[in-house]
């Protein structure tokens, strides 16, 4: 047995719960962990909140990281006391100790703590597929990245600045602003006080933006297509405000022959071999500096209803993990 944090049915935040559940025996091709730290994404509101439906009961969470302390048949390369992390596949991280497919587990080289990796694993892979796979980001581009002193935000700036890019980021507050800021966004707005495609404008002479990425959704739709210029494209990957509204196409033309895209982690981030090679990728940028991953805030697994709370809320900076 063990503890976890699992919903019976969907709803707000007061529906998750520490449980007593059964961990399971690891299976063929299958690792059983000790989680040290485990991450919290805006995609366990998602699953939490019915928005995208899970079977329940479910033990929420898609990313964590901590010691292996059980190997099933068919696994080489991970033995008991690896330390390893692990983003997508099954949800379960909200959890003392789970069972997952050895295939998504990645060995932690000693630079990366456990910590940075449950705070930075998910949200590095998705600005991985985000800037180099749905757009190949190229130096001397106008990009926008919308909150952008969230988790995914800060990393997205980072190694968008590695890559010669020209960051313009929305962030909430003067605070906010400062920390993307620094953490390589060349063009802070406080959304508040300014439309980003405002902005976008004063920062381009007038040019716009090669490509926005959107992980708020309906509140910021449609100034992220007047970000772009012709034949700019729109990612977006996120709808913390809800649901994009319906589109036109007719739209796309009239703005200037846009594109549109809606990816998700699971389509980039399925193929074990691209899983492994983005981490390296990753770990190789925090490794040499390129690349700070911060956690910006913990909770106990036991509260992690206030956490839900937080990020919906919009008072979180950063990361946020919980501490089984």
């Amino acid at each position: 047995m063990t503890r976890a944090i699992r919903i019976d049915r969907v709803s707000g935040p007061e529906v998750l719960t520490l449980q007593e559940v059964d961990r399971g025996d690891p299976q063929p091709g299958q690792i059983a962990i000790q989680h040290t730290a485990i991450g919290v994404n805006y995609i366990d509101i998602y699953h939490r909140a019915g928005v995208y439906p899970l079977s329940l009961p479910a033990i929420l969470g898609v990313e964590g990281a901590g010691i292996v302390v059980a190997v099933g048949p068919d696994v080489e390369g991970i033995k008991v006391g690896d330390r390893v992390a692990y983003a997508g596949g099954a949800p379960g991280a909200y959890s003392v100790e789970r069972v997952l497919d050895a295939a998504r587990a990645i060995l932690l080289p000693d630079a990366i703590s456990d910590e940075q990796a449950a705070s930075g694993l998910f949200a590095g892979l998705t600005a991985q597929f985000l800037l180099r796979e749905v757009h190949e980001v190229k130096a001397g581009e106008t990009i926008v990245i919308h909150a952008a002193a969230g988790k995914v935000g800060l990393i997205m700036c980072q190694w968008a600045h590695h890559l010669g890019a020209t960051v313009v980021g929305a962030v909430g507050s003067d605070e906010k602003a400062r920390i993307a800021a620094e953490h390589g966004c060349d063009v802070p707005v406080v959304y508040a006080r300014e439309a980003v495609s405002q902005a976008v404008m004063r920062a381009t002479g007038g040019a716009k933006a090669h490509v926005v990425y959107d992980s708020v959704g309906k509140n910021t739709f449609t100034d992220s297509l007047d970000c772009l210029r012709p034949k700019g494209l729109l990612v977006s990957f996120g709808v913390a405000s809800g649901e994009t509204p319906p589109l036109d196409l007719r739209i796309l033309m009239a703005k200037g022959s846009l594109f549109v895209t809606r990816p998700s982690f699971a389509h980039y981030m399925n193929e074990t071999s691209t899983y492994r090679v983005a981490a390296q990728e990753l770990f190789t940028l925090v490794g040499t500096g390129t690349i700070s991953i911060a956690t910006g805030q913990r909770f106990a697994l036991k509260d992690a209803a206030a956490a839900h709370r937080s990020l919906e809320e919009r008072r979180t900076m950063a990361a946020t993990i919980l501490i089984p």
